[in-house]
């Protein structure tokens, strides 16, 4: 059922509106996002509903998570869009502070987190999760919330955004929501509007790829020559592929010939798009 949403701004609103919440004995989650709001996003909402009595979605484009070159200024802003979806979806109050409320004058902390962010997305965009993890961390401590909602088509940062949240000892219960996909396979994503109606004909052999890669390790094939077919296969489409890995689903650490669980990781462009997408591999 559709619910009126409102909408604040600062971290004093934020905090008087979920003060109210528990203090009528309500439990709160959390739906962080960058806005350009898709069935991905929504479907979190729709878990975040099934986990608490409240629902807060963030809407805000963190500059500290994207590179010189990257497309932060391009990032498609549609609030007004963005917020009656939500509200249709069920979230109860979003909160979409600006730059300044997030990173007011004089800021200068920044939350790091090694091991986890050393390859994969982290070795071809430098200090993306820094900015990542610094922000999640501010949204985390000014809405406190019982639960926070992550896709998991960006499954490093989830699992980047579990360690620090053990680590700190932020009390929140991190819950990763499925991927999303279009009838072809194709994970949601803002960055999908960039494709040309070509490349979006080519893009679902990126799924196609690494759901290949996940079938040929359950039947026992090695991991590096699958990972390697499938590099060769992504190429010879046209996709410039920045890696197709294999590894653990808890630590990211890289396995090597058969495996018995794992998640296949890949991350390429095409075009001028960057896309990213996993599958696990079952227990064999």
């Amino acid at each position: 059922m559709a619910r009126s949403i409102d909408t604040v701004r600062t971290v004093h609103d934020l905090r008087t509106r979920v003060a109210a919440w528990r203090e009528a004995g309500e439990t709160v989650a959390l739906v962080p996002t960058m806005g350009a709001i898709h069935a991905g996003h929504l479907s979190l909402v729709t878990l975040a509903n099934s986990l608490a009595d409240r629902v807060v979605t963030s809407l805000f484009v963190n500059p500290l998570q994207f590179g010189p070159r990257e497309d932060f200024h391009a990032y498609p802003r549609d609030e007004a869009r963005d917020a009656a979806a939500l509200s249709d979806a069920g979230s109860d109050l979003l909160y979409a502070p600006d730059a300044g409320e997030m990173y007011p004058p004089g800021f200068s902390t920044k939350v790091s987190v090694s091991d986890l962010t050393e390859d994969l997305c982290g070795a071809s965009r430098p200090n993306h999760f820094d900015g990542v993890a610094t922000v999640v961390t501010k949204l985390l401590l000014q809405c406190a919330p019982d639960k926070a909602i992550f896709g998991e088509k960006d499954y490093q940062q989830l699992l980047v955004i579990k360690r620090f949240v053990r680590d700190l000892n932020i009390p929140v219960e991190i819950v990763g929501g499925a991927i999303v996909r279009e009838a072809d396979g194709l994970a949601l994503s803002s960055r999908n509007a960039y494709l040309s109606p070509a490349e979006r004909t080519i893009a679902p052999v990126l799924h196609q790829t690494i759901c290949q890669v996940a079938d040929d390790l359950a039947k026992g094939r090695g991991a590096d020559d699958a990972s390697e077919a499938a590099r060769f296969k992504l190429e010879s489409e046209g996709f410039r592929v920045d890696y197709v890995a294999v590894r653990d689903p808890e630590t990211l650490k890289p396995l090597h010939g058969p495996v018995t669980a794992a998640r296949v990781l890949a991350a390429v462009h095409l075009g001028k798009t960057r896309l990213i997408d996993n599958v696990p591999v079952p227990a064999r």
